[in-house]
């Protein structure tokens, strides 16, 4: 393999959220899909269960926080992935803002019950001076969550970056089956894995199967529908250049702690996202 092609397949990237929202559940989710582990642990597990992989201090595992930056790489798809776990809690920011100097794109991690928050305000001002590119996941769709559209008109409103949904959720709380994919325009139904050890079992369909309707009550399909058609006739056009600039955010929907989404963000974050650039020097006396 020549330089070239060493440097076109790697992905150097970041997970930035307040805390809580979920990050270093979905770093551990992605180290599952990726193949990186072959069983996932949970943040909020007890004291007799697991720790999450990725944290790895005894003071980590013991607050349930990564407060340490580590360098996570592993192969998927043929790429090579460099996932570098930032602390989450604000009296680690610094670490933090050093680390995402050293990206090439970052997951910003929202809690979809509660929106976007005073942390990852600042860590999304770090990276849009940069003009890092900004992919999206809301998280925690499989509790009580604030509406869909509400939440990416938050994104625009105090963010100041235009979204695009890559993916629709079908429902939230205990009702949340699974996400409408747009751009396959296929249904991936998920199967819920006790403690989300494992890859959630998907079954992949079209929106009018019946199998699809008999998941969802009445009220809720149609509400599914009514959103996909609105989305579809007035939202932003997704735009690869736009999104590499960082001006265009593509927000996905799902449950880490269930697998909820997780490959399809995967997935789409190394199809559309860029390998390392080169960046401007400043020459010193």
């Amino acid at each position: 393999m020549t330089i070239q092609e060493e440097i076109a397949r790697r992905r150097t990237f970041a997970i930035i959220s307040h805390p809580d929202a979920g990050k270093t559940t979905l770093t551990e989710k992605l180290l599952l899909y990726g193949g990186a582990v072959q069983l996932a642990g949970s943040v909020t597990a007890r004291k007799n269960q697991r720790a999450t992989t990725s944290d790895w201090m005894e003071l980590e595992k013991k607050r349930g926080i990564s407060i340490s930056s580590t360098v996570l790489q592993f192969d998927y798809s043929g790429y090579r992935i460099n996932l570098l776990d930032t602390p989450g809690h604000k009296d680690f920011s610094e670490d933090t803002y050093r680390v995402l100097t050293a990206v090439d794109a970052v997951i910003m991690v929202i809690d979809a019950g509660k929106g976007v928050e005073s942390q990852t305000r600042k860590l999304f001002e770090v990276c849009a001076r940069r003009e890092v590119p900004i992919f999206t996941f809301m998280n925690k769709m499989d509790r009580p969550a604030r509406d869909p559209i509400g939440l990416m008109d938050e994104l625009e409103a105090v963010l100041g970056i235009r979204s695009v949904a890559m993916n629709w959720p079908l429902g939230n709380g205990t009702d949340f089956k699974g996400v409408y994919d747009r751009s396959e325009r296929a249904v991936h139904l998920f199967e819920r894995v006790v403690g989300g050890k494992y890859r959630a079992a998907v079954n992949v369909t079209g929106l009018n199967d019946p199998i699809v309707t008999s998941a969802l009550d009445e009220q809720t399909y149609k509400m599914v529908i009514e959103q996909i058609e609105m989305i579809e006739m007035a939202g932003s056009e997704f735009d690869p250049e736009r999104v590499l600039a960082g001006k265009l955010t593509p927000v996905f929907f799902g449950s880490g702690v269930n697998n909820f989404g997780v490959q399809l963000l995967l997935d789409n974050f190394l199809r559309y996202s860029s390998p390392p650039l080169g960046r401007p020097v400043t020459a010193t006396a």
